[in-house]
């Protein structure tokens, strides 16, 4: 209970003293107004894997998944992107996520996703520095950070200066009040995977930068499952039979990150967006 509230005290002095940046504050805050889940320092029995007070797997820290997710849930070869970039734009090959084979799209939602890949350039979302979506959040090349709360678990994203909460503390979810590029978030536990399902999403988000997409009927199901300390085994349940024929689920590891000064930079794109989404509207130059 000193921990807890040393921990709380910390907080508080530093979101009145502004040292951290603004969207970490809000979640840290956010996550102090519950009972924060100190983890409990030493290894757990489960072959390393700290835990907190109440036994919890601990989540607490920066993660980010490595591979090529981001560009393809599905195996793909290198391939050829923006022509001025050369090699530096070009598609790297990857090995894909997606269990049990490809992603059973419909047959008309499968056109559709070929009319992404060709347009991706200009309207994947993650150009135009919209929301990501989940689960693309999680895979993005860039670090996010969880805190845990025993009520609430947030989730921080660097891009686009997203963010998630997970409500713990629902025993009958509720219906979101909008749909969002995030959805809503209710998680609980199972045994020590953090299950979390989300729903309510626009249908804009894509998947990845493939043009892989859903629509707003999209259904996620997470699974967070520890192994070690320094290592969570994610899998993303994917429902939406308005796309797809059938549910399919991706999984992938997501690592921590190890470095004594890994944070969550802000990646404030829109300015470099503003061309892409609103260039349309520049005003002729007169003569």
């Amino acid at each position: 209970m000193t921990a807890h509230r040393a921990l709380a005290r910390t907080l508080d002095s530093e979101s009145l003293s502004g040292r951290v940046g603004s969207n970490r504050v809000r979640l840290v805050v956010a996550a102090g107004f519950v009972s924060l889940v100190v983890p409990v320092l030493g290894p757990a029995q489960d072959g390393g894997a700290n835990r907190t007070w109440d036994g919890r797997p601990d989540l607490n820290g920066i993660w980010q998944a490595i591979g090529t997710a981001h560009w393809n849930l599905e195996d793909h070869p290198a391939a050829p992107g923006h022509p001025d970039l050369g090699a530096i734009g070009a598609i790297p090959p990857g090995q894909g996520v997606v269990l049990g084979g490809p992603i059973p799209y419909l047959d008309a939602a499968r056109e559709q996703r070929e009319q992404n890949f060709e347009t991706r350039m200009t309207n994947d979302p993650e150009a135009k520095c919209f929301l990501p979506g989940v689960p693309r959040a999680t895979y993005l090349p860039y670090p996010f950070q969880i805190v845990q709360g025993d009520r609430k678990i947030m989730i921080v994203y660097g891009f686009a200066e997203a963010n998630r909460t997970i409500h713990m503390d629902k025993e009958n979810p509720e219906s979101p009040p909008l749909d969002s590029w995030m959805g809503r978030s209710h998680g609980r536990w199972d045994g020590d995977t953090l299950v979390v399902d989300v729903e309510g999403f626009n249908g804009e988000a894509w998947l990845d930068r493939a043009g892989n997409f859903a629509s707003s009927s999209l259904k996620v199901r997470e699974r967070y499952t520890p192994f070690g300390r320094n290592a969570i085994l994610y899998e993303a349940t994917i429902e939406d039979p308005t796309v797809f024929s059938r549910p399919w689920t991706i999984r992938l590891p997501l690592y921590r990150r190890l470095e004594e000064n890994a944070r969550v930079l802000e990646f404030k794109c829109v300015e470099f967006a503003e061309d892409l989404v609103y260039g349309h509207l520049r005003r002729e130059p007169t003569r």
